[in-house]
């Protein structure tokens, strides 16, 4: 089985639409600025990766499930975080920079992994 693998980097402000959003911001302030940052990354690595790779259908990104993120001032790295697509699992790897208040994708670098194999799915809380 190969692994798809893709590396892109985009510099300047957020295209996605979602965080445009007035009230999903209000409720991204609520959070405190770490999740803020992984939440705003989070958002933004499913929205790029459904524009860009018309093969996936991202519904949900979780930063932490094979390796916890760090995170460092307004970056945050996730080397074993996952996505769901079409109800399979992914490995996904990113790195992405945020501004000050974490609410702005500047930078986004992302890898896509083999899928998850369904055995794995319960030691590491994944779902359908």
């Amino acid at each position: 089985m190969s692994i798809t693998v893709v590396s892109l980097m985009v510099f300047g402000p957020s295209t996605a639409l979602a965080l445009d959003d007035a009230r999903l911001n209000q409720q991204l302030m609520r959070l405190d600025p770490d999740t803020r940052l992984e939440q705003t990354c989070d958002t933004e690595v499913m929205d790029r990766i459904n524009r860009e790779q018309k093969a996936f259908s991202v519904d949900k990104v979780i930063a932490y499930t094979f390796k916890a993120p760090t995170a460092e001032d307004n970056v945050i790295k996730a080397p074993g975080a996952v996505f769901r697509s079409r109800g399979e699992w992914y490995h996904l790897a990113y790195e992405c920079k945020t501004g000050p208040r974490h609410l702005d994708a500047q930078s986004l670098v992302y890898t896509i992994g083999q899928k998850v194999s369904k055995s794995q799915w319960a030691s590491h809380y994944l779902y359908d």
